[in-house]
């Protein structure tokens, strides 16, 4: 594309994470008329960053792709230090989830508590007034319900609503998403036009502060905490021994080590006794989920009289049903019954192509 003069639209800090997406964003941005800085939140140590040799992000490598994209568009780039608040947010928050024995969902609060949080921050001091990421998602005015909610991409295969839902609306107000109406591809073809060096970069894959694999990570912060115990039956039965419950999670059937004569679920697990329960997929069916530390952008009782959606995890598709709110507890209540509940992942909710709010299940 030639450059063209164009009028300034304002100020916008884009979160640059050193992949393609992000890149793309701040392309776009500065072709539409912004101001365009760019930040990179640097997430981890110097050692652990070190390791580039995975799919995850957040590596030393990716800080130095954001600034070359940087220097190659003529924008500003910083790198802001976020190494301790994202150790006490995101890396002690999971390992803790899973020594409750629960499955946590690191990224959606990594991308509440650090990622969107420090972006703002970022755009406050810097005197920005609208706040970007490479995203595929949009922001939407819902007349019917009063407030800024996140709308779902053109991309379904690239939707990222669901990690965002936790965004209040005074900051919705602020973000841009230039990735809204575009498929992975063409984000590819424009970086490659643009000439940005990183168009063919692969994705990020994982979780970035743990390469060596989450059970390996847990091993190496809990030690002696992670011990041996039984798998039992609802009713008691010891059917063998477990390597520590801190590393199965409910909902699984493979990986556990023991050949037993049928085919049993994970449907429980005990931190204080140190047991984990196998049962029948059957028992793992539910018709209704509590939610915790829910956050909602719409009045509940005016959601409660609509028919929604639910998406139980990241890789759901969604569930119809409806929610119901007694007293100061949340719950969605499913038209029909299913297995893809686990404790510790949240529960994203959707009325149309509209992220209503959501909260973290428990049974």
């Amino acid at each position: 594309m030639t450059k063209r003069e164009v009028k300034v639209k304002g100020k916008v800090v884009v979160g640059m994470s050193g992949g393609v997406d992000s890149s793309v964003a701040a392309y776009l941005l500065k072709e539409e008329g912004y101001e365009v800085i760019g930040v990179t939140l640097k997430h981890l140590g110097d050692e652990d960053s070190e390791n580039t040799n995975t799919k995850t992000c957040c590596s030393l490598d990716d800080i130095h792709d954001a600034k070359m994209t940087c220097f190659k568009l003529g924008i500003p780039h910083y790198v802001i230090n976020t190494v301790d608040p994202f150790e006490k947010e995101v890396i002690n928050y999971f390992i803790g989830e899973y020594s409750n024995g629960v499955t946590p969902s690191p990224c959606v609060i990594c991308d509440e508590k650090i990622k969107i949080k420090k972006l703002a921050e970022a755009a406050d001091r810097l005197g920005a007034d609208y706040i970007s990421t490479g995203h595929y998602c949009d922001v939407a005015y819902s007349e019917e319900l009063g407030s800024h909610l996140l709308k779902l991409s053109k991309s379904a295969a690239k939707d990222q609503t669901y990690m965002l839902y936790r965004i209040g609306e005074e900051v919705l107000k602020r973000m841009l998403f230039p990735l809204k109406n575009l498929e992975k591809n063409r984000v590819r073809e424009i970086a490659k036009e643009a000439g940005i060096s990183i168009h063919n970069k692969k994705d990020s894959q994982g979780i970035c502060f743990a390469p060596e694999g989450y059970k390996e990570l847990l091993k190496r912060h809990l030690g002696e905490k992670i011990k041996p115990g039984n798998f039992v039956t609802k009713d008691g039965t010891v059917l063998g021994k477990h390597e520590g419950y801190q590393l199965y999670t409910i909902g699984q059937r493979r990986g556990l080590g023991i050949n037993f004569p049928k085919v049993y679920f994970i449907i429980e697990i005990d931190p204080d006794k140190n047991e984990i329960i196998l049962g029948d997929f059957e028992d793992l069916m539910k018709k209704e989920v509590e939610l915790t530390d829910s956050v909602f952008l719409a009045d509940i009782e005016k959601l409660e009289k609509i028919k929604l959606l639910g998406r139980p995890r990241f890789s759901s598709t969604g569930l119809s049903g409806r929610l119901k709110k007694i007293g100061d507890s949340v719950f969605f209540i499913y038209d029909e019954e299913n297995a893809r509940n686990s404790p510790g992942q949240h529960m994203v909710i959707y009325y149309n192509d509209l992220v209503i709010g959501g909260g973290k299940i428990i049974f």
